[in-house]
């Protein structure tokens, strides 16, 4: 099975600085009073943060199977929290079209 983790991490770290940038520009805007932006890119927050420290675990561990599972908890976190972005894109653009 081909290591997912410096991938994982990688994405992870950049759609975290995505979803910051999403929660700063909701702020600026104050488009988030009536929406639900926030909450969706606030928890991708957190699950892409958990993700990058799961796949830097694996990266790091010497024990195949303790990787394998870090990694494995790595990649759905990152799963979830990419659902939560489109969600809140998708929001973003039927606010900004209407």
């Amino acid at each position: 099975m081909e290591k997912k983790s410096t991938h994982i991490l990688n994405a992870s770290s950049n759609l975290l600085g995505f979803s910051l940038i999403i929660i700063t520009s909701l702020k600026i805007t104050k488009i988030s009073g009536n929406t639900h932006l926030d909450e969706f890119a606030g928890i991708a927050c957190l699950l892409f943060s958990c993700s990058c420290f799961f796949s830097f675990m694996a990266i790091r561990t010497k024990n195949g199977k303790r990787e394998s599972k870090y990694e494995t908890i790595a990649d759905y976190l990152f799963l979830i929290a990419l659902f939560c972005i489109v969600l809140a894109v998708l929001i973003m653009t039927v606010k900004i079209i209407d």
